[in-house]
C-alpha cells in the first residue's frame, strides 16, 4: 500500500489520549469472493456449503503435472468491479507465485498479481452519518488496486484431539482483494466505507459480500500518530467477517497503540487478530513485507491481455450503481435520507422502483421505509422474503389516494395483508372497511360527540388546538372509517374555530 496523506487532520475525529489528541489512520484490504460458478484456474464449483472436499479438482490439489488454466468469467468480474469503482483497467497484467507457507493450500505458493494488477486506481464516494441534524458527510476514499488471486482452504482444529483436518473446498476460489489508500480516519469512516464497498458489488453482481459465509472479508490496517506528524507503525487484523467487528477492531486497536505511545513504548509492525468474544485483538505472527514472499511471474500462466473492446462491451452493460440511483431519486423529489435508505440494497430499490411506477414517489417511499422495512425487521426477515408484493401494496395506497380507505384503515390493511395475503381491494370490499364519506352520517357522529362533551367545548373555544380531541373521539367512535378531512372540517365549523 502506497502510504500518501491525502487528508488533513480533521477535529471531530480525533481521539483524546492522556497527553493530548491522537488521529487514528486506517487503509483496508477487502477479500471479496468472485460470483462465478467455477474456481479462478479450475472447473471446480464455487458451491457454499458442499461437504468437505467435494469441490476439488486435480489443479485445486495440485497434482503433478496439473496446469491452471484462467476463468475468463473471473476476469469480467474483476474488469466489472474496477469500472463500478471508477478505476483504471489495466489491459496487461501479470499472475505471480506469492511463496508463503499455506497449511491449507497444496501447490505451497499462491496465485496472486503483485506489480501489475488487472485494476488500477479508483475512487469510492461515502456517506458518513447521518448526524443528529440527519445530514451526511461525503468522505472520498481512494482505491490503490484490485488484484486476483486464488484463496486457501481452510484448516479445522476441533475435529480431533491432537490432528487438524484440512477442507480444500476454498482452495482456488477466485478473490478480489480491493485495497484501499490510508483515506480513513475513524472506525464510523471505516464501516460506511465497507458498507458501501460491499453495496456496490452486490449491485455489479460481482460478489454477493455474505461475510457470514467467508464470501467478504477485510484486513484491516490501523495506526495512530499525532495530527500532522508522518503515518506511525501500522498493524494488519487479519480476515475480519463484520462490519461492526471492523469498527469494534478499530477502536480497540487505537486506544491499544496509543496507550503503548503515551507510555513511552514503540509500535510492534505485526499480524494481528480480533476476538469478538473479548473485543480484543491480539498478535498473531510479524508483519510480511512483499519481499519476504519472493514474488515472480508465475511460469505456467501467460500474461492476461485485452483490448479496448472487451473493457467497453462490460461498461456499455453494467447496471446503475447505488451513487446513480440515489441522485435520480432525490431529482425526483425524495431527501437525501430516503434515497440513502432505498438505494442501501438492490433489491430494496427494485421494491421501491415497481411500488412508485404511476404514483407519487415520496408516499411509496413513506410506505417502504417506515411501514414495509419496519416490518421485516420486527419480524428478521429480508426484503426478498416479504409477504407484501409491490403490486398490494400499490393498491393499498391507490386506495387512499382515491378516498376509498382512510389512512389509519390502511394501516390495519396492510396487517392484513402481512399476516393473511390476498388482495387489498376484496378484503377491504368482504370486511367493509371502506371509508365513511356519507357528510350526513359523520356529522351525525361530530354531533353526539360534541354534546357529550360540553366542558371541552368551552376549552376549545378558548384553545382551538383542541378540535384535535374531538376528532379523535369521532375517528375512534367510526372505527377509524370516517373521511378525516371530513371529520377535521365539521368539528371546527360546529366549534366555530379556525382551521
Amino acid at each position: 500500500m502506497t502510504l500518501v496523506d491525502t487528508r488533513t487532520p480533521d477535529p471531530k475525529r480525533l481521539i483524546s489520549g492522556a497527553t493530548g489528541d491522537w488521529e487514528v489512520i486506517i487503509g483496508m484490504e477487502v477479500h471479496a469472493q468472485v460470483t462465478s460458478s467455477a474456481k479462478l484456474f479450475s472447473g471446480a464449483s464455487t458451491e457454499f456449503g458442499a461437504a468437505p472436499n467435494a469441490n476439488v479438482s486435480l489443479v485445486d490439489a495440485a497434482m503433478p503435472g496439473m496446469l491452471p488454466v484462467i476463468n475468463v468469467e473471473c476476469v469480467r468480474q474483476a474488469v466489472r468491479t474496477g469500472l463500478g469503482l471508477k478505476a483504471q483497467i489495466n489491459k496487461r497484467s501479470v499472475f505471480d507465485r506469492k511463496n508463503y507457507f499455506y497449511p491449507d493450500l497444496p501447490q505451497g505458493y499462491q496465485i496472486s498479481q503483485f506489480k501489475q494488477p488487472i485494476v488500477g486506481e479508483g475512487v469510492v464516494q461515502v456517506a458518513v452519518g447521518p448526524d443528529r441534524n440527519g445530514e451526511f458527510e461525503e468522505v472520498e476514499v481512494g482505491i490503490e488496486r484490485l488484484h486476483l488471486e486464488q484463496d486457501a482452504g481452510k484448516s479445522m482444529h476441533d475435529q480431533h484431539p491432537t490432528m487438524s483436518y484440512v477442507d480444500l473446498n476454498r482452495s482456488g476460489v477466485a478473490l478480489m482483494e480491493i485495497v484501499s489508500k490510508p483515506d480513513l480516519r475513524s472506525a464510523e469512516e471505516a464501516k460506511a466505507y465497507l458498507t458501501k464497498l460491499r453495496q456496490i458489488l452486490r449491485y455489479l453482481g460481482t460478489c454477493d459480500g455474505n461475510m457470514d459465509e467467508g464470501s467478504m472479508r477485510a484486513d484491516v490496517n490501523v495506526s495512530v500518530r499525532r495530527p500532522g506528524e508522518a503515518f506511525g507503525t501500522r498493524c494488519e487484523i487479519k480476515n475480519v467477517n463484520s462490519i461492526r467487528f471492523v469498527g469494534q477492531a478499530i477502536e480497540y486497536e487505537a486506544q491499544r497503540q496509543i496507550a503503548i505511545l503515551e507510555d513511552g513504548g514503540t509500535i510492534d509492525q505485526e499480524t494481528r487478530l480480533f476476538d469478538p468474544q473479548k473485543g480484543e485483538t491480539r498478535s498473531m505472527r510479524s508483519k510480511e513485507e512483499a519481499h519476504d514472499y519472493r514474488y515472480f511471474p508465475d511460469p505456467d500462466l501467460l500474461p492476461l491481455e485485452f483490448d479496448d473492446a472487451f473493457i467497453d462491451e462490460l461498461a456499455a452493460n453494467l447496471p446503475e450503481l447505488p451513487d446513480e440511483k440515489r441522485a435520480r431519486f432525490m431529482a425526483e423529489g425524495l431527501t437525501a435520507y430516503d434515497a440513502s435508505v432505498l438505494v442501501s440494497e438492490k433489491a430494496i430499490a427494485d421494491y421501491f422502483e415497481k411500488l412508485a411506477a404511476g404514483r407519487e414517489a415520496k408516499t411509496a417511499a413513506n410506505w417502504v421505509i417506515n411501514d414495509l422495512l419496519g416490518a421485516l425487521n420486527r419480524t428478521g426477515q429480508t426484503i426478498d422474503e416479504t409477504p407484501v408484493s409491490p403490486g398490494q401494496l400499490g393498491k393499498i395506497i391507490d386506495l387512499i389516494r382515491e378516498g376509498t380507505i382512510s389512512g389509519k384503515i390502511a394501516k390495519d390493511l396492510f396487517e392484513i395483508v402481512w399476516e393473511e395475503g390476498g388482495d387489498p381491494e376484496a378484503i377491504v370490499d368482504e370486511r367493509g372497511m371502506k371509508q365513511v364519506t356519507d357528510t350526513g352520517a359523520i356529522e351525525a357522529e361530530v354531533d353526539k360527540v360534541i354534546a357529550a362533551n360540553p366542558d371541552k367545548v368551552e376549552q376549545a373555544k378558548a384553545k382551538p388546538n383542541l378540535a384535535g380531541w374531538f376528532v379523535g373521539q369521532v375517528m375512534k367512535a367510526t372505527g377509524g372509517k370516517a373521511n378525516p378531512q371530513a371529520v377535521n372540517a365539521l368539528v371546527r365549523d360546529k366549534l366555530g374555530v379556525d382551521a
